[in-house]
């Protein structure tokens, strides 16, 4: 898969989580099939240190996430996640903590409102990540 398209549902839920989370980092699930985001799945951001440039998904949150996209036929395609005030680049800190079968989706949101977006996946190794052609209904 070269590309990601997100369906215009998990992308209003995703700049809502992002605007709601503001200035912290929100996290979420995407849902969907293939290349094709059909549910955004708000997370709570469960790192235990400031939040406004990391986040963490729990296990807990992450296998729900999973038992919810199977219920629905679908699948845990990939994370999303917001950077408050920064570009949506992928970090090293996001390339470590990173699951080399996920795509990673990235909302860079300046003073509260969305800038643009980047969707990464990273390598086996998780030593680098390439940008994914990323389709928004934007």
């Amino acid at each position: 898969m070269s590309s990601i398209r997100v369906h215009p549902g998990a992308w209003e839920t995703m700049l809502a989580h992002a605007r709601a989370a503001y200035p912290d980092e929100c996290c979420g699930a995407m849902l969907g099939t293939g290349g094709e985001v059909r549910v955004a799945v708000p997370l709570e951001n469960s790192f235990a240190g400031s939040r406004r440039t990391r986040y963490q998904v729990s296990p807990e949150d992450l296998l729900a996430a999973t038992r919810e996209a199977r219920q629905g036929g679908l699948q845990l395609i990939g994370i999303y996640h917001s950077h408050p005030d920064r570009d949506a680049y992928f970090s090293e800190t996001d390339l470590k903590n990173s699951c080399p079968w996920y795509r990673f989706l990235v909302l860079s949101m300046k003073g509260g409102v969305f800038d643009h977006a980047a969707c990464w996946q990273p390598n086996p190794e998780q030593t680098e990540a390439a940008r994914v052609e990323l389709d928004l209904p934007i």
